[in-house]
């Protein structure tokens, strides 16, 4: 059964590294939060090394850029992981082809900027669906609009056995006071009408993977034992940490505020039906990161 905790510096001693998530812990799509940069601040201040692994399908100099203008101090964190450079590196080596049709908005075309880890990557072409090997998917072009308005596409795709590789697992975000869908929604309808899609970031390995990678490149070789993963998706953050075998904080303050009835902290009887509901056990709970 997870523990309610006050705060990240009731439990933090115990462990070497952070992975945590960024939209609904760190910000809120709008603007930083306060309480959570001033806990990652005094981690780091301790010794600890933060990672922001996080399912944006941005390249992680395009979420710094982010960070800086949501006003998340840059002594908050060490290094980034994001959904969108584990799935590039699967994209340039050929994981749903050379010509690709592209769901995206225009602030996504970062996604096809080179990735220099890749050795010889492959070129990659934007093109009409009925020319396409494969779909590459950063997220619906109005994210107010229901998923389905794409399964006229999505019948094409999968008749021509098309996959579709997500670069954001989420389902939906909140931004500000405002919900929106991500590309998992998107991957999820497709796979639900019998297409393959294909997952890189939270809950799935390649983006631990990463992030593992970026930590042994800030010199820190930390086991399984010394990282805790925070963040407020039950079934990426908490599911994908449990996936990895690693320790969950979850914040039941953002996606889960409503089910958990969280105001500071989550109200223990309603926090109890979710995760039985849901059939996820993160280690520890806390309402919001602080």
């Amino acid at each position: 059964m997870t523990q309610l905790i006050q705060s990240l510096s009731d439990i933090s001693d115990r462990y070497d590294a952070l992975f945590v998530d960024l939209w609904g812990c760190v910000h809120d799509g709008v603007q930083a939060i306060p309480s959570a940069v001033a806990a990652l601040q005094a981690y780091r201040a301790k010794g600890g090394a933060v990672v922001l692994v996080t399912n944006s399908p941005q390249p992680r100099g395009n979420v710094e850029k982010q960070l800086q203008k949501f006003g998340v101090a840059e002594d908050a964190w060490d290094t980034i992981a994001t959904s969108g450079d584990a799935a590039r590196a699967a994209m340039f080596t050929g994981a749903v082809g050379q010509k690709v049709w592209f769901i995206g908005q225009p602030h996504d075309q970062g996604f096809f900027e080179p990735l220099k880890v890749v050795k010889d990557p492959l070129e990659i072409e934007q093109v009409p669906l009925d020319e396409a090997d494969g779909i590459v998917c950063c997220g619906p072009e109005d994210p107010h609009a229901d998923p389905s308005v794409l399964r006229t596409q999505f019948l094409l795709a999968k008749q021509r056995g098309l996959k579709l590789l997500c670069a954001n697992p989420d389902i939906v975000v909140d931004r500000g006071d405002v919900r929106e869908w991500c590309a998992g929604a998107l991957a999820r309808l497709y796979t639900e009408m019998g297409g393959t899609s294909l997952y890189f970031g939270k809950p799935h390995p390649p983006i631990y993977d990463l992030a593992r990678r970026r930590l042994t490149a800030m010199g820190r070789d930390v086991g399984g034992e010394g990282i805790l993963a925070i963040g407020d998706g039950i079934h990426t953050d908490v599911a994908g940490a449990m996936g990895e075998d690693i320790d969950s904080l979850f914040i039941t303050g953002g996606l889960a505020a409503e089910e958990t009835r969280t105001t500071d902290q989550p109200d223990p009887a309603a926090l109890d039906a979710y995760l039985a509901r849901e059939g996820r056990d993160p280690s520890f709970t806390i309402g919001f990161l602080r």
